[in-house]
């Protein structure tokens, strides 16, 4: 029994070991199983994976591509800007509302007539001065008349060059504005005063009393006749919505003028307004003669001394230039637009008159940039018919184009070109280019001697001069220091020229 009963123990530890064997086994070869597929599934994967990653190569480097075009798309955006753009004004806006103090016009007897004196732009800013003096004396303003005597004879009246009816209602609310003076009042005597140049505040509280003896008094003269700085500010923004807003262009002009614009839009998308003061009565006047002939010279010269309200007759050339108080030549204009870098397809409409010496006075800045417009070739001789035997209506086509370019370019500082500039200062800082005249020449004069050349050595140093002259944010240049007496408000900055900060403000509960 004892051998039977160890004989079946044994076999059955036996058979219990062949089962854990053969569990093992099984386990065994599911586990090498399972790490066979892995490999497999992970092979594959590999394989797939090879074959994928040409394909995210091929994203990689179509996500390059992208990439590097942004790069060059955001350069060539840095560089568009940097000649199109408007420079930074951080925000600031327009603003002609009065204060809370201000109070609207009361109905006066007494009147101010005004003959306004100069071009086009003299005019405009003159009449606005008129506004706020005619406000600052208590007195109804009459509708000035224009000057007709001038360089140009030119016969506009203020409806011909204005929106009479506009100019009236739009400032009903500061001065009280009439057509003509009542019947009966103009054939009584008038006081006939010549207001001071750059006039205080004070000094019209005063001269008000004239009215105590007089009804009317009429000024012979309206340019340059109130303060830049140093008036209250309702003052100052009355003079602002004077000349931006009430002042607006007679309809045939303004609807004139758009379809300009709009038409150089249509040409290139963007265009420079170049101002290029080079007609013959601004070359007499300053008396510049650089590049012309003995005899181009001498007529300017004999003009100049036959015209009696210029007082200086005598000017050296030479000195003048080197102090920059001469226009940029067109050529001169042609390579300081180079070496700003605009290319030589640049569209730039010509605001000016009859340039002294024709088309063959153009041919170097043509030579440069021959996309060169002018008002005779972007309007049909009908749509100009009506404009063109009158200076001051055809100048204001050219001040409309030249506040609505991407950029404007004045050649010389004169009354256009610091009117333009204010007015773009208003609208937002659009860029105003302004040439360094004195250091040009000096650049200009090292070029024509052959001491450098144009290219990239002198773009730097041209841009580098004019980093800071392009219409960005500034407060207005005040007196030259060491001027004294009113000599020093001639060296101001106009107010018309940067009307920052009384009327450009950078929160909207002050405009």
């Amino acid at each position: 029994m004892v051998n039977g009963r160890g004989a079946f123990q044994f076999h059955s530890r036996r058979a219990k070991l062949s089962r854990k064997l053969r569990s093992i086994a099984i386990y065994l070869a599911l586990l090498v199983t399972f790490f066979l597929f892995t490999l497999i599934y992970i092979s594959r994967k590999g394989l797939e994976g090879d074959g994928q990653q040409g394909t995210a190569s091929d994203e990689i480097r179509s996500e390059r591509v992208p990439e590097h075009e942004d790069v060059l798309h955001s350069e060539v955006h840095m560089k568009d800007q940097q000649l199109w753009g408007t420079p930074f004004s951080f925000g600031l806006h327009p603003c002609v509302k009065s204060t809370s103090k201000y109070k609207a016009a009361q109905e006066t007897d007494r009147y101010l007539t005004v003959r306004s004196n100069g071009g086009l732009n003299q005019m405009r800013t003159g009449i606005s001065d008129m506004v706020a003096v005619a406000r600052i004396m208590n007195a109804t303003l009459i509708i000035p008349q224009l000057d007709r005597r001038s360089f140009w004879k030119d016969s506009s009246s203020f409806a011909d060059i204005f929106d009479e009816a506009h100019f009236i209602k739009s400032l009903e609310g500061d001065v009280r504005v009439m057509k003509e003076l009542p019947v009966g009042i103009e054939s009584i005597p008038h006081a006939r005063r010549h207001f001071g140049s750059w006039s205080s505040m004070g000094y019209y509280e005063e001269m008000s009393h004239l009215f105590k003896d007089y009804q009317v008094i009429h000024a012979p003269k309206s340019d340059s006749r109130l303060a830049n700085n140093d008036l209250p500010l309702d003052i100052q923004r009355l003079r602002c919505r004077a000349l931006y807003h009430a002042l607006r262009f007679s309809p045939p002009i303004e609807s004139l003028g758009k379809k300009l614009v709009e038409r150089l839009r249509s040409r290139n998308g963007q265009y420079i307004a170049l101002h290029l003061r080079y007609e013959k009565d601004m070359l007499s006047f300053t008396g510049c003669t650089y590049g012309l002939t003995k005899a181009e010279s001498d007529e300017l010269r004999i003009m100049r001394e036959r015209v009696s309200h210029w007082k200086v007759k005598k000017i050296n050339s030479t000195e003048q230039r080197n102090e920059g108080s001469c226009p940029l030549t067109p050529k001169e204009v042609g390579i300081f637009l180079r070496t700003l870098g605009y290319p030589s397809s640049t569209l730039i409409y010509i605001a000016a008159g009859e340039i002294y010496g024709g088309s063959a006075r153009l041919l170097e800045l043509a030579s440069r940039f021959p996309n060169l417009i002018f008002k005779e070739t972007l309007a049909s001789t009908e749509e100009l018919e009506g404009f063109m035997d009158h200076a001051s209506q055809t100048a204001a086509l050219d001040y409309i184009i030249s506040v609505q370019s991407d950029v404007f370019v004045p050649s010389y500082s004169g009354n256009m070109a610091r009117a333009v500039e204010g007015h773009r200062r208003f609208l937002g800082h659009r860029r105003t280019i302004s040439p360094d005249r004195r250091r040009l020449v000096e650049v200009f004069d090292k070029l024509e001697r052959g001491e450098i050349s144009e290219g990239s050595s002198l773009s730097r140093i041209v841009r580098k001069m004019h980093e800071n002259r392009q219409g960005a944010k500034r407060k207005r240049r005040t007196a030259t220091p060491g001027v004294k007496g009113r000599a020093r408000f001639r060296t101001e900055e106009s107010f018309y020229e940067n009307p920052y900060p009384e009327c450009i403000c950078s929160t909207k509960s002050q405009s």
